[in-house]
Order: C-alpha cells, then structure tokens, then sequence
C-alpha cells in the first residue's frame, strides 16, 4: 500500500518531458533514495547520500542536473554552449550505465541536452571530436576526464555547475585518489556536487572533505540490502574446498538452483578453474574476465541476459581493480589484477533477473558481500545468496553477519539446509573432474580467450592482411594441455540422485531457454533455491529456513 505522504515525482517541479521520460521507464512513484535527494538536489544543495545497491541513485543525481540545465537554458541569459555537468565514476562499465539512464532520462529533451561517455581510452580522437562540441554532459572515469583536461580537449574552469561522484566508496580502492585531487584543480571554485555512495568508510570522509561544501547527508533509514521477504540469505559451512566443488555441482547439475545465478570468487584464476570444473559435467558456464576489452565484456553479459547462459562467473570489482591504496601488502596469496584497472564487476553491472548470487569464495570485506548481494532481489523480484564458508572462515563471517544485522542483532545469514552425506555418491566424480583442470589446463584456457580476441580484432585486421603469416600460426597454434572433458560426467545416473529428490530432479533434460513473460512470472512465483528438507515435506510453498 502507498504511503500517503509519499512525494510524487508530478510534486517535484519536475519539466513535463522528464515526467513523460520517466513514465514510459515505468516508474510510478520515486524510491526513498530519489524522495529524499531529488528536491534537495533542486535548492541548489550539495548531497552526500548512502543507499543500497539498486535503490535508484543513478536517477537520483539523472533527475535534477537534467531539471537545472533544462531550467537554465529556458529562463536565464543566452550563453554560450558548455560543459555544465560533469559525471565521474570508477569503472567503464558504470561510465556506460549512467550515460545510458541520463540519455533515457533525456529522450524528450534530447535536442536541449546531449550527454557524452568519455571513459573508453581507445577512443581518444573520437572523444576529442566530441568535446569540440561542448555537450551539456560529461560522463568518464577520474583518469579519462583528467586526461582530456590536460590536452586542453575539456575545459570545466570557467563552466562547470553540477559534479556527481558516482559509487564514491570505490574511486579511492580503484587508485583513483591522485587522479581526483589532481582534477579538482581544474574546476570552478563554485559549483554544486553530489557524492553518491552504497556505504560510508574513511575514502567517503575525505572525498566528502575534497568536494562538498555544507552538503546535507543523506543516510536512508533502510537496510543495505532488501529484507528476508524479499533476498533470502544463507550460508552454508563446506569442511574443505573438495566439499564446496562437491555441493556447487549438486546444485548446479540437480537444478537445485532455479533461475539465473552469478558465482563470485576472489581470483581470475579462481574463474576459470570454475569454469573447467562445470564444463567437465556440461554444465554451461561463461567467465567475465577483466583483462578483455569491454565491448567483449559487455557482450558477455548480453548473451547472459538473454538466456544463453544461466551462470556467469566473476570477481569483485575490488579484485578486478588494484588493492585498496595500491599496494599488495602482507605474504599472503597474490591476487589475479586484470589489465584493465576500471574494470569493475560487483557493482552497478546491468545483470537482469539474477535468482542466486553464490559466494563460492567468501567476500574479502563486509562491503565486498553488499555489493555482490546487490546484485538479485532487484526491483521487487525475489533472490537468494548463498555462501560457502570454510571452518577457518568463521570469524571473518561473523565481521559480515555483524555488519547485516545492524541494531536488532537478528541473524541475517541462515543456516542451508543441506546434508552432504546425501551426495557422497557424487565425490568420486567431484575428484575426477578437479583432477582434470591443472594449472596447465587453467593457463590455455586463458590464453584461448586472448588468442579468440586477436583473431576478431578489427585493430588488428589490417596488420594480420599484411603479415598473414602471423595469422596462420596464431589459428594454428593448438593448446597443449587443455582440460580434458570426460563425456560419462556429464550424465547423472538414477540410482546416484538423492533418495529425497528422485523423481523432482531431470539432470538430463536439455535446458529451453524461457520466454521473458514466463521468466518474470516464475521469478515472482518460485523460490530460487530448494533444499533436501524442503523436497521431503513436499510443500511448494515452504522455504528452506
């Protein structure tokens, strides 16, 4: 039911063409974060807001900087056209979202207000082009925009008027914190900024002190992530790493998970280890590897929301940029560091209608956990998250459980309800496959993606035109210790599923990829996630607890 009180985004003073705008996105009424934020933005105050992932802050800062550059141009003097917004967030990924929402926003006023992405480094003549145009906009990440501010393509000083810091939390992690001060001197000593973030931490602090002036704080009395009607969060505790392989096949190959799911891990290495390890029990599963060009990237996605595959497997975006401050401290294990340092994943990537965020690694920090969970239970629709957990984890799980259960010290993660005896049957199976993927194996398979890239590279097909040679041995460069896929794993026998579930469970049977309609309905329907207690009872509408 509606609050009453609720303010309406016909309340909000709003131009009639971002009203229109905002109506075919189908947005009846604003969020919390959008409530609040929005009429503070249009008094000309400086905001540092929190709130979750998926709550809505991108149209949160969209809506007012397009009200107060359409307010300018239709009321006050004739000026010259500039840059009057400047957009700055710490992956091009999220550069490409947010330009993509301010321009939906914009569909209306699309003649008044143009929006540029400067993040893509690879396209520095044409950006360049762009920027002689002076669009009202300008999307980028610290290090780009810094860039063209000191080729003298960008000029701010005299013009710019609204600067937003998009995922604040993260500029500082993506060792973007010389960048931003270094920027900062180029701009006005007035202007409007808003600092949007999902948490609060020390980087947040000192942006807050580099950018803000008074700004009015915005700490949304709502949780981090949605409630247990909504996200459903377990954890379940894997005595070694064998048993985590050994109960993600079971869940994977029993369709014990319905639906879509994102697999976290710490390491790229880790990825595709995943990776070989499905794909010896055919069980499709794609890698989202940071060291691939984003078109590549983005296009994985793609093939992922429409339905191509249902498991994308992934690292934080705390793992696919650089450490925290930029140095690897310590003798512990060295991380895989992607290429790309503003190659972000965790959070603000368009995933759509993910049913299950698996933690097969526990998140590094409490922060790192919201920002993979953010990624289900989107828009009113159900999700789960399920974590592995080693006995050596325990303590650090308990710093994330601290962190969920805020005030009422209620436990936000739930024990699974899984008994692993009941797949014992599987684990010769489960060491078969492990054995199969060696570092070798895990090496080609990298190295195939790479190999894949240079091929389709249209960069590259003028050089591969004049050297063919170098193209005849790269197509025939054959790995020499790939994965070797066994065909018997990838059949289930009967007498191998689990007393409990023969009968609900058809390992063999090929998957259909769903239409949209019913992909919706079964999401607001079904529970994501089933478990052995909840077959036994034979109750459609219990959940695991």
């Amino acid at each position: 039911m509606e609050d009453p009180e609720t303010l309406g985004f016909e309340h909000m003073g709003l131009d009639p063409r971002l009203l229109q705008a905002v109506t075919d996105l189908g947005w009846s009424r604003p969020t919390l974060i959008q409530e609040k934020a929005i009429p503070l933005a249009l008094e000309g105050k400086d905001l540092l807001a929190r709130a979750r992932t998926g709550s809505g802050k991108t149209a949160a800062y969209a809506i007012p900087m397009l009200q107060l550059l359409l307010h300018r141009k239709a009321t006050g003097p004739a000026v010259e056209q500039a840059v009057r917004g400047l957009v700055l967030v710490p992956t091009k990924e999220l550069a490409r979202q947010a330009q993509s929402m301010i321009q939906q926003l914009a569909a209306y006023c699309a003649r008044d207000i143009r929006v540029a992405n400067v993040s893509a480094a690879e396209d520095s003549a044409s950006q360049r082009a762009v920027l002689m145009e002076k669009p009202d906009v300008v999307v980028g990440t610290p290090s780009r925009i810094l860039n063209h501010l000191q080729q003298d393509n960008l000029k701010l000083r005299d013009s710019l008027e609204l600067l937003v810091v998009d995922e604040a939390d993260l500029l500082f992690s993506f060792g973007f914190e010389e960048e931003l001060k270094s920027l900062l001197c180029h701009l006005p000593r007035i202007y409007q900024a808003f600092l949007m973030s999902a948490t609060f931490n020390e980087d947040v602090q000192a942006l807050k002190e580099l950018v803000l002036h008074n700004p009015v704080t915005l700490k949304l009395q709502e949780s981090q992530l949605p409630g247990p009607d909504q996200l459903q969060q377990f954890q379940v505790v894997c005595e070694t790493e064998e048993d985590k392989f050994l109960l993600l096949y079971a869940l994977l190959k029993l369709s014990l998970i319905r639906g879509k799911s994102l697999l976290f891990v710490n390491t790229l290495e880790r990825s595709y280890r995943l990776r070989l390890f499905l794909e010896q029990f055919s069980i499709p599963s794609c890698v989202l590897n940071g060291e691939l060009p984003l078109r590549s990237r983005c296009h994985i996605i793609s093939q992922f929301n429409q339905g191509f595959y249902d498991c994308v497997i992934a690292t934080d975006a705390e793992v696919l940029g650089p450490p925290v401050k930029g140095k690897h401290r310590g003798k512990g294990p060295k991380r895989d560091r992607a290429s790309d340092p503003e190659a972000g994943v965790a959070r603000g990537i368009d995933f759509h209608h993910v049913c299950a965020v698996l933690n097969f690694d526990l998140p590094p920090t409490p922060e790192a956990y919201i920002h993979r969970a953010g990624r289900t239970a989107r828009a009113n629709n159900p999700g789960i998250v399920l974590t592995f957990v080693l006995p050596t984890e325990q303590s650090h799980l308990g710093k994330i459980e601290e962190l969920l259960s805020g005030e009422n010290g209620a436990p936000t993660l739930l024990p699974y309800q899984f008994r692993m005896e009941e797949i014992e049957g599987f684990r010769y199976r489960c060491r078969d496959a492990m054995r199969s993927v060696t570092k070798q194996a895990i090496r080609e398979a990298r190295l195939k993606e790479i190999k894949e890239e240079l091929l389709h590279s249209e960069k590259l097909k003028t050089y591969f035109e004049d050297n063919p040679r170098d193209l005849q041995l790269l197509r025939h460069d054959l790995p020499l210790h790939p994965a070797v896929v066994k065909p018997h794993l990838g059949h289930v026998p009967d007498y191998l599923v689990p007393p409990a579930l023969r009968g609900l469970v058809h390992p063999h049977k090929k998957r259909k990829k769903p239409s949209s309609a019913k992909k919706a309905k079964k999401a607001k329907t079904q529970n994501p996630l089933r478990s052995f207690r909840h077959r036994e009872k034979r109750q459609p509408t219990a959940a695991p607890s």
